[in-house]
């Protein structure tokens, strides 16, 4: 029953869900009735489909163009409409608006996506299906128009016609606007044709629109129409000349500025005739007419035409070729025009020809060439230029005139004047009269002029000059020159007479030479007396006021003193006299040291020792008196040097020694001191740096410490610079030095820091540098190294006894401690190489190692696992039984090992510990022969698998055990038989002899002792006790022996031990046998 009321619900519901709302509530009560009601029958509403329109021209729009859609729904009003993009419905702003059933877009390049729209019925609540759909394009920038030019020439000509274009956008709908510098012209289309004046140049550009409110695209580019006229030709004569002689050339060049034209040439305002005989160049452009006549002459122009345009340009100017028939004879003439001239004048010769121009000159003296070539000839007479002159024109190659008629000129030397001194002196005082005389010996007649100083005196027909009172305004340097009176003849100047007027009296003065202040003994000194003026004087000396007497003679202007004394010390002075006037000089003071001075020495700089390449030098010093020269010496021998001073630029090794120096005045007194005390110069070496390495090792890994240290002697005294890599090393990038960088640390090496480094020294107190240190290269890895560990052999099973060496392999750099681990323990091993020379089990483990330099370790090792086991065991077995002792006299051994391998074993036997050789057999004999003496045996299996070889066994002893089984033989023979004798003999005398009584019959004694009647009895006849060990031999017996033969199975013989001892006792396993013998067998 349940089940029913549920599919009842779920039917309801799908009833509610396709109805309206009455609907829904009318089937609803009818599903809880309280009474019965009659069923009520509905009809299903199918809303129709919308229809999207576009209301606007354009689906392709450009950013801010308007764009309307409408949606409508035949036959019905009652909606209201949902508009999708793109499938999601639009969301309304300020560029996208809806009005009933209109959506309006202002668009944006967003906005571009497929539109539909959707109804909703306002009463009935229900939708429509979506409408059809329309796809919008907004392109994301406004289109801008590109305006082309047909033809597009740089320059159009007036006439020509030409067409612009504006395209280039997309879409359709456009009405284009046309503009001319900046206005806009009433033109319809997209093309716009003009013909060319100068109205249309300028600037064109256009836009285009479309819409009822128009949308407007951008300004086109600018495009600029120039104007000009066409180019006017250039009409040149490349031919010298206008006015030209029959037979000569005239050639004419016709140039425009572009090569796009072509020339055409007119004769007189009339293209050229045809029958004219002249020659054109390919292009035209040039016109040569090679031998004209008169019959030519006339006006040349020419024009130009466009090779691809209908245009052609004005007339270029006129060239008017004027044509002579008769050649002309020159005209000579000469300025000035006398026949006979001086030296130093100058001629001037002019050739004239009245007709035309561009004429050369062809000049000539007494009928040869001269190479002047101008017009005038200007000739500077000389002597060699006398002679008779004419002249010639030309030009071009085929045009000469006739010869000029001639021109003579004759040449004479101009004289020279002679000045002499009429008056006795040239050195005057102020009033005295002064004459000079000009004279020139020569037939015309002179004017004179008078120069002092080389400036003009006065110009006169007199031949003497006075000065009637002389003043200082008249020294001078005195010359005349001529001049003749009716010519430009100019004489040269005479010889100077310098006149000197002294200005005051004259003064005396007084030289010392040489003029030291302080004097020595010995030295002498000469004083001189000068006067600046005039001659004839006389001299007086005095000395502190008395006159002296002269010893080279009166009236002397000099005083010497050849050998000075302290006597010489005073005051002197001159005194000078001619006529009536007297002038005295100045006093001069000498001073007259007793004693000989000593020069001081001092060096700079003042230090015990200098590097080589430094600057040394010495002072030489004398502090009494100057004009000194100084004698340097250097380990007492002379140096060329004579200043006080004694520089040494760059110090040698050489340089070093002795230095001292002496002063001298040689050059004057020839007067020395005393040598000054010593001066030593130590000279050494700048020493090298030497650049060690404080950490040890130059290969580091990433986050090694480095550092490197520079060193100069030990000395303190020097300053560091480092270069890594030819580069300057600073203290950053995790790089620092101390205080004068001594040490370069590197805290954390990286691979930034690898390369060569140096450093050189700078003394802290002087400027030396020393020479870089030779280069430490520092390697920086790019990461940890990589340990590897080697087992040597490589087998990961081993035998105790075994040797397993391990070696821990690192590929890079040195200097590496090694840490070894066992099963993760530590080892006390710090080398390469762990050997361990004889394996034990407890040699059993993981192994690995590690390396370590300082603070840095490696990554371990890769792990090898080493399983050790315990190595077998040889045994010697004694093969030959009791029972052969009777047949054989050897021993046969038998060596076998404790493990059974696959791989069979061979053996080597050993005698006293050394090797027996002979073949490696498991079995070995020992005859009397080969062992007569007790020996010990051992025996070692060997094999080419693993292990190789056993362990050795024990040792065997013989102790001349064939020997001893032989009297053990006879003994045994012996006791045998006699127990046989005595046996016999008892039965012999129970038979022959009468039993006793019983009480008085003795006690039978046991002839046959068992085993512990024997052990307790020390005089037991039994012989081999001695010989029986305490050691059972529990050998299984053999069937084989080692030659094949089949043994009994019988008592191998005891084996006693190295010590050879008597066994005492029998085992107490041993079995008694009623007393009797024994058996040795187990």
């Amino acid at each position: 029953m349940w089940l029913i009321k549920v599919f009842s619900v779920i039917y309801f519901i799908a009833v509610c869900a396709a109805q309206g709302d009455e609907d829904v509530t009318a089937v609803f009560n009818s599903v809880i009735p309280t009474t019965v009601l009659p069923v009520v029958f509905t009809t299903t509403y199918e809303p129709p489909t919308p229809t999207l329109e576009l209301q606007s021209t354009w689906l392709d729009v450009f950013p801010s163009e308007k764009v309307k859609f409408s949606c409508s729904i035949t036959g019905s009003s009652d909606w209201t409409f949902t508009w999708f993009r793109n499938g999601t419905e639009v969301q309304l702003d300020s560029n996208v608006s809806a009005e009933g059933s209109v959506l309006t877009i202002t668009a944006a390049e967003i906005h571009s996506g497929s539109y539909s729209c959707k109804g909703h019925h306002k009463t009935k609540g229900v939708s429509s299906a979506v409408s059809n759909s329309h796809e919008l394009k907004v392109s994301a920038n406004k289109p801008k128009p590109v305006v082309s030019q047909n033809p597009n020439h740089d320059k159009m000509f007036p006439g020509e016609s030409v067409t612009f274009t504006c395209g280039n956008v997309l879409s359709t709908g456009w009405e284009y606007l046309w503009y001319h510098n900046g206005s806009k012209i009433e033109v319809s289309g997209s093309d716009h044709t003009i013909s060319v004046d100068y109205s249309k140049s300028g600037q064109y550009y256009c836009k285009a629109k479309r819409g009822k409110d128009p949308f407007y695209t951008e300004d086109s580019e600018i495009t600029t129409l120039k104007v000009s006229d066409p180019p006017k030709p250039s009409l040149k004569l490349l031919s010298p000349w206008t006015n030209v002689f029959e037979n000569e050339t005239v050639e004419f060049l016709c140039e425009v500025d572009s090569p796009d034209w072509k020339p055409t040439w007119y004769y007189n305002q009339m293209q050229l005739p045809k029958d004219f005989d002249v020659s054109l160049d390919p292009e035209g452009l040039s016109l040569n007419i090679t031998s004209i006549t008169q019959d030519y002459q006339g006006d040349y122009a020419c024009k130009a035409d466009h090779h691809s345009r209908k245009i052609s340009s004005g007339f270029s100017d006129k060239i008017n070729i004027n044509v002579y028939e008769n050649l002309p004879k020159p005209t000579l003439s000469k300025v000035p025009g006398f026949n006979e001239m001086f030296v130093g004048e100058t001629v001037i010769f002019t050739c004239n020809v009245d007709v035309s121009t561009g004429w050369n000159y062809q000049w000539y003296k007494d009928g040869k060439d001269l190479t002047k070539t101008d017009k005038t000839l200007s000739i500077p007479l000389g002597l060699s230029n006398g002679g008779k002159y004419s002249c010639m024109a030309t030009r071009g190659e085929v045009t000469s005139t006739d010869i000029s008629d001639e021109i003579p000129q004759v040449v004479r030397e101009i004289p020279v004047p002679v000045l002499t001194q009429e008056t006795p002196w040239l050195d005057v005082f102020p009033s005295e009269i002064v004459k000079f005389s000009c004279k020139i010996i020569d037939g015309l007649d002179w004017i004179y002029t008078w120069y002092k100083d080389g400036q003009e005196l006065v110009e006169s027909n007199r031949a003497t000059l006075s000065i009637s009172s002389a003043s200082t305004a008249d020294a001078g340097q005195y010359t005349c020159m001529g001049r003749g009176k009716d010519r430009s003849v100019n004489s040269k100047s005479s010889s100077a007479r310098n006149l000197r007027v002294y200005e005051k009296q004259p003064s005396v003065i007084l030289v010392q030479d040489p003029d030291y202040q302080v004097m020595f003994p010995e030295e002498s000194v000469n004083f001189s007396c000068h006067i600046n003026i005039s001659t004839g004087w006389e001299y007086s000396w005095y000395k502190d006021g008395s006159q002296l007497s002269n010893p080279a003679g009166e009236n002397r202007n000099d005083y010497m003193v050849s050998s000075v004394k302290t006597t010489n010390q005073g005051s002197y002075t001159c005194q000078a006299k001619r006529g009536s006037f007297t002038a005295s000089s100045q006093d001069i003071r000498l001073q007259v040291e007793k004693n000989k001075p000593k020069p001081s020495i001092t060096q700079q700089p003042n230090v015990n020792k200098v590097y080589t390449g430094e600057s040394v030098s010495f002072e030489c010093k004398v502090k009494l008196s100057r004009g000194w020269e100084y004698c340097w010496y250097k380990d007492g021998e002379a140096l060329s040097i004579s200043s006080s001073s004694y520089n040494i630029p760059d110090a040698k090794l050489s340089n070093s020694g002795t230095y001292k120096c002496m002063a001298t005045r040689r050059s004057k007194t020839m007067y020395n001191t005393t040598h000054s005390d010593e001066q030593i110069l130590h000279v050494i070496e700048i020493p090298v740096p030497t650049l060690k390495q404080a950490t040890k090792w130059l290969d580091v890994f990433p986050s090694e410490s480095v550092k490197l240290s520079c060193e100069m002697d030990g000395s303190s005294d020097w300053t560091y610079t480092w270069c890594k890599d030819e580069q300057i090393v600073l203290p950053e990038n995790g790089i620092s030095f101390d205080s004068d960088k001594t040490t370069l640390s590197i805290h954390s090496a990286s691979v930034s820091h690898r390369g060569q480094y140096k450093c050189s020294g700078k003394f802290k107190s002087r400027p030396v540098n020393s020479s870089f240190s030779s280069e430490l290269t520092l390697s920086v890895y790019d990461e940890k190294p990589r340990v590897i560990l080697v087992q040597n052999p490589n087998h990961r099973v081993m035998h105790t006894g075994d040797s397993a060496s391990f070696s821990c392999h690192i590929n890079v750099s040195s200097g590496w401690e090694y840490l070894w681990y066992k099963d993760g323990s530590q080892l006390t091993e710090s080398q390469n190489n762990h050997t361990i020379p004889s394996v034990l089990t407890t040699h059993t483990g993981s192994y690995k190692c590690k390396t370590k330099r300082g603070d840095f370790q490696s990554d371990p090792s890769q792990t090898i696992s080493l399983d050790i086991k315990e190595r077998p065991k040889a045994d010697i077995i004694l093969l030959t039984g009791w029972s052969e002792v009777f047949s054989t006299d050897s021993l046969v051994l038998k060596c076998g090992v404790e493990e059974n391998q696959e791989n069979m074993w061979n053996y080597t036997w050993f005698k006293e510990d050394k090797a027996i050789d002979r073949p490696h057999s498991e079995r070995h004999t020992v005859t009397p022969q080969n062992d007569p003496e007790q020996s010990l045996y051992t025996c070692q299996g060997i094999r080419t698998g693993r292990p190789s070889y056993s362990k050795k066994s024990d040792h065997f002893t013989t102790k001349n055990l064939l020997l001893k089984r032989r009297v053990l033989l006879s003994i045994s023979g012996c006791i045998f038989f006699g127990i046989i004798a005595v046996f016999l003999g008892c039965i012999i005398l129970r038979v022959i002899r009468k039993p006793a009584q019983d009480e008085y019959k003795p006690e039978e004694a046991d002839l046959f002792l068992n085993m512990s009647q024997l052990k307790g009895s020390d005089d037991a006849p039994f012989p081999l006790v001695q010989y029986i060990t305490d050691a059972a031999l529990n050998a299984p017996s053999k069937e084989e022996d080692e030659n094949g033969a089949i043994c009994s199975e019988t008592t191998p013989l005891p084996i006693t031990s190295e010590e050879d001892q008597a066994v005492t006792t029998e085992s107490q396993d041993a079995t008694e046998n009623n007393g009797g013998l024994v058996s040795f067998k187990q």
